[in-house]
């Protein structure tokens, strides 16, 4: 189920989470969109990659084929190599993701290692493997964090501050919309590591309405005032089009390659989405993705309706 971009209000809530409580710790040196260019640590940061080396690469030569290590939360050990640690936290960003392309991107291209790890941390608890269907004749596997798995990363302190963890499937309606946004972020990041850039954090649509909400609700009265609420808009670096605040389905904050702080705002575009809900898209400063089959139809619309966006595919 495509969720079409005009019901994107942040007042629709809805959806009721558990999640990291930290606040960010890093200095905040700027926020400007740059759509174009797009507890104690358990283990240490490899610091910052060489860009030009393939992400799966890296992950190979880090993560793959080392000795397991225990974490400890409450009463209960675990073991885990790094790999396995590494698609947790993979996993708890995004709150779904389909197995295939958890084998693509976070175990270069070898689902057998991904099967391995996946089947031992689904015998701790850790995850969930689910078989969604999408359509009458489709279906989708799937895997999210269980709350065990959830208190794993948080109490580990393995994601960076701030970084929201999400577990469970919540909107299962929409499995193959919130899946792909796994798939979107890989792509971005692709494009701002060739810039010489690093993503530092992923928020969801969840986090960026439920921060909206807090300070609209805190206007009062005036939260139907144009400026107040144009006012909340730019201190979350939104904008207000047709009167509405205008959220994407995903926020990536990275650092430039001059270490300043950015974000990118991404939304992905399905054949559902009306002219209107595009060109709202496009008037907010979103960076449009589409799935293959969907982007030549998008892109017609876009032309047809004289509007001045690009859409990339997924």
């Amino acid at each position: 189920m495509s969720r079409d971009a005009i019901s994107h209000d942040p007042q629709d809530t809805g959806d009721v989470r558990e999640t990291s409580a930290r606040d960010s710790a890093r200095p905040r040196r700027s926020t400007t969109s740059d759509a174009r260019t797009s507890g104690n640590l358990q283990s240490q940061d490899p610091g910052r990659r060489d860009c030009s080396e393939p992400r799966e690469q890296h992950r190979n030569r880090d993560e793959r084929g080392d000795s397991a290590r225990a974490y400890y939360v409450r009463d209960r050990a675990y073991l885990l190599r790094g790999s396995e640690m590494h698609a947790l936290k993979e996993i708890g960003k995004f709150r779904v993701v389909a197995l295939s392309d958890l084998a693509k991107y976070a175990y270069g291209g070898k689902p057998e290692e991904m099967g391995k790890d996946v089947r031992r941390l689904a015998q701790q608890s850790l995850l969930t493997d689910k078989t969604m269907e999408i359509s009458q004749k489709k279906t989708l596997r799937v895997v999210t964090l269980t709350k065990a798995g959830h208190r794993l990363l948080k109490n580990t302190n393995q994601l960076p501050d701030g970084q929201p963890i999400y577990h469970g499937l919540r909107k299962p309606r929409e499995v193959k919309h919130d899946a792909d946004l796994y798939r979107l972020y890989q792509k971005e990041a692709d494009r701002i590591e060739r810039s010489g850039g690093k993503p530092i954090r992923v928020l969801l649509d969840y986090e960026l309405k439920r921060n909206l909400n807090r300070d609209l609700a805190q206007l009062g009265p005036d939260k139907d005032n144009a400026d107040r609420k144009r006012e909340v808009a730019e201190k979350h670096h939104f904008r207000v089009v047709s009167g509405k605040i205008a959220v994407p389905d995903l926020r990536v904050e990275y650092e430039n390659s001059e270490l300043e702080l950015r974000h990118v705002d991404l939304e992905l575009a399905t054949r559902d989405y009306r002219p209107r809900a595009m060109a709202a898209k496009a008037a907010a400063g979103f960076s449009l993705y589409a799935r293959s089959e969907d982007a030549s139809r998008l892109r017609r619309v876009l032309d047809e309706r004289e509007i001045t966006a690009e859409i990339l595919t997924l």
